[in-house]
């Protein structure tokens, strides 16, 4: 009989277990999937306009530019170049990233003001960038495999329905303690993403909209970015992207911050 009680005890965990393994393997295929139908496109340039929007509703706009060079693989991260051109006061700010996976993404910030080229230290990642409400780490941690994934269910999302799936960062000092993402069963793409804080509360809510495909290649073309504890909001709308422009790692180095036109 004791065999037999410790049997039963034993059999329900084991199925847990076996259930909690399935739910991480299939949010990691879900979260590969939607992340793989971007791939390959070399390298891309696009303007963009930024809108930031205070508790009270009112509105202040910068243009800016976004140049991308392709990861090799994913082992390693994307690295990216964001130059302001407007308005005058912060023209010419630049931020430089090299995305990593684990290690810290390697980040420096151009002041013009200052000429001055400072380096983001892994703890300031999660800090709001130039006064918005993405943070410097929400232009770096997109890459796959810095979390580990959970798949919660999947429920409507508009005019679609996704699967919905926890990620949780994998890397050190994370502004983060995990995201709830909604991923498309249609075109397999990232509709809506939430943030919790260190405390594990819901600090922001991403919103993906206008998705174009470039020849296989998917990208959204509005982000709404909304800040639930302070009510504020910045959103990014992109015009047309232009792919396989020519570019290469001596475009995105530190030393170029300083001789950018």
């Amino acid at each position: 009989m004791k065999t037999k009680h410790r049997w039963i005890l034993y059999f329900p965990a084991v199925l847990l277990f076996a259930a909690a393994a399935q739910a991480d393997d299939r949010g990691y295929e879900i979260a590969a999937r939607s992340d793989r139908t971007d791939l390959g496109f070399g390298d891309s340039s696009v303007e963009l306009t930024m809108v930031l929007r205070n508790a009270a509703g009112q509105e202040s706009t910068r243009s800016l530019r976004i140049a991308t060079l392709e990861k090799p693989d994913e082992s390693v991260g994307d690295r990216s170049l964001v130059v302001f051109e407007t308005p005058r006061d912060i023209e010419g700010t630049a931020l430089l990233s090299h995305a990593k996976i684990l290690d810290p993404d390697d980040q420096w910030l151009y002041l013009p003001a200052l000429k001055r080229v400072k380096r983001i230290s892994s703890a300031n990642k999660s800090g709001p960038f130039v006064g918005s409400e993405f943070a410097f780490e929400d232009f770096t941690a997109i890459e796959l495999n810095k979390f580990d994934y959970t798949w919660v269910g999947e429920e409507p999302c508009g005019d679609y329905v996704c699967d919905v799936v926890e990620r949780t960062p994998r890397y050190e000092d994370s502004g983060y303690t995990k995201q709830l993402s909604w991923v498309d069963q249609a075109d397999y793409q990232l509709r809506r993403v939430e943030f919790y804080d260190r405390r594990g509360d819901l600090l922001k809510v991403l919103e993906l909209d206008d998705y174009r495909n470039y020849d296989g290649v998917w990208r959204a073309h509005k982000l709404s970015m909304s800040n639930v504890q302070t009510k504020k909001q910045t959103e990014l709308v992109y015009a047309d992207y232009t792919f396989k422009t020519g570019l290469d790692e001596s475009d995105f180095v530190k030393g170029r911050l300083t001789r950018l036109r």
